[in-house]
């Protein structure tokens, strides 16, 4: 079976396992299936001949690929998440390989309505000729980031099965909770045991990020005054009106994601629940600088001030809560984690496109934490929907890319 053949093979076997994280959850994971694809790859990595393999009582899998040449070369460290997003169905998965495609649209067989073109999958028209691999348009496909893990699980086997090619002591890092923004806060630096990493959990060829978002989340809570509705009049006070009052208060045309793109952070109203009661509102917020950021979190207070005081019968509160930081900040003070990349990609046969992404990686956290680590794309597109798919051939030329990385830091010593 050759390199295509498996990373196709694989994407398609984890991608029928759920892994879809909850941010509701407060248990470490979030959800237990994710420890169903967690023991799936202890058991193949074990089979490969990986060394230090062991899943942590976090959810993490960590396994080791000794060094072929110069045991004195950094030890880098590449990671892919393994649960997949909330934003739509992820259970289920029902994987389609679609082969040598010709960039015609392609109707998606369990629900003929959803059809993958330049409008809802844009790039293609451009992939044709390749193998790529959708969901049947009735759940996502969870190859954010299944098709990093299947990448990764791959370079493992081709490094351990031939000890010519040159690397140094690379450590695999399997994370859960990436999408949740909360997993990567329970692994230690010292179990990942890495000068540099990388994560895979970028999108189309070439793509590669050493900047991302800055993040906080809100937490609005409103109280209204509940009474029975036949004998409200001058006395009940409906918190769910007050809700859609507040949120008529936000911007409409600026500041939210559907009105936004590049550089322009956003307010995004990520979930809303309650009753005439209570109602709870949760937000994100985004942006590239921090003074941005903070100024979406001003908004936000200002408009749960200004509910408040058109009724002052009811309470309101609203708290902000630190996520993660931009990764520029910290890649900027030692570029050559983002300068070896480069330099691999272009290795690899592929202009390499430095994009800031519209969102946040592990990453994200780590850079923050003293290991800097940018992200290098998969071969995914359109993530958290119907409409995503993955192309074998861009999944093949990521694997080139690390293979590149790996012996491009096999030349430098700690």
């Amino acid at each position: 079976m050759g390199v295509q053949e498996r990373l196709e093979e694989r994407l398609v076997r984890y991608a029928r396992v759920d892994t879809q994280s909850d941010s509701s959850s407060h248990t470490v994971p979030t959800t237990q299936n994710q420890l169903d694809l967690a023991r799936l790859l202890v058991e193949e990595l074990e089979g490969l001949g990986a060394q230090d393999v062991r899943l942590t009582a976090a959810g993490f899998v960590l396994a080791t690929v000794p060094a072929s040449v110069a045991p004195q070369a950094p030890s880098v460290a590449f990671l892919a998440h393994m649960d997949t997003a909330s934003d739509y169905c992820a259970s289920s998965v029902k994987p389609v390989v679609h082969r040598r495609i010709d960039g015609r649209p392609i109707v998606l067989p369990g629900d003929p309505a959803k059809v993958l073109d330049e409008a809802t999958a844009p790039g293609l028209a451009s992939r044709a000729g390749d193998t790529i691999i959708t969901a049947d348009g009735t759940t996502l496909l969870g190859a954010d980031n299944k098709a990093g893990v299947a990448i990764l699980m791959t370079l493992a086997e081709v490094l351990l099965a031939d000890r010519s090619r040159p690397h140094g002591k690379l450590r695999l890092c399997f994370t859960p909770d990436e999408e949740t923004g909360t997993g990567i806060q329970h692994l230690r630096l010292e179990e990942l045991a890495a000068d540099v990493a990388y994560t895979l959990d970028g999108e189309g060829l070439g793509q590669v990020t050493c900047e991302s978002f800055s993040a906080d989340k809100a937490h609005v809570a409103i109280e209204g005054v509940a009474i029975h509705p036949g004998r409200a009049k001058g006395r009940m006070v409906n918190a769910l009106v007050l809700s859609a009052k507040l949120i008529g208060l936000l911007p409409q045309y600026a500041r939210s994601p559907e009105t936004t793109d590049g550089r322009e952070g956003f307010i995004h109203l990520v979930e809303m629940k309650g009753n005439a009661s209570r109602a709870e509102l949760d937000f994100i917020l985004r942006d590239f600088e921090l003074d941005g950021l903070a100024a979406h979190g001003a908004a936000l207070r200002a408009a749960v001030e200004a509910i408040a005081r058109l009724e002052p019968r009811a309470k309101l509160s609203c708290s902000i809560t630190r996520q993660y930081r931009n990764m520029r900040y910290w890649l900027e003070k030692d570029p050559r984690p983002t300068e070896r990349l480069l330099e691999a990609v272009r290795l690899a046969g592929i202009t390499p496109r430095v994009e800031p992404i519209r969102g946040g990686t592990d990453g994200s956290q780590l850079t923050e934490r003293g290991l800097p680590t940018p992200n290098l794309f998969t071969g995914t597109h359109s993530p958290h929907g119907p409409y995503e798919w993955a192309s074998v051939q861009e999944m093949e030329k990521a694997l080139e890319t690390c293979l590149y990385l790996a012996a491009l830091w096999a030349k430098e010593t700690r």
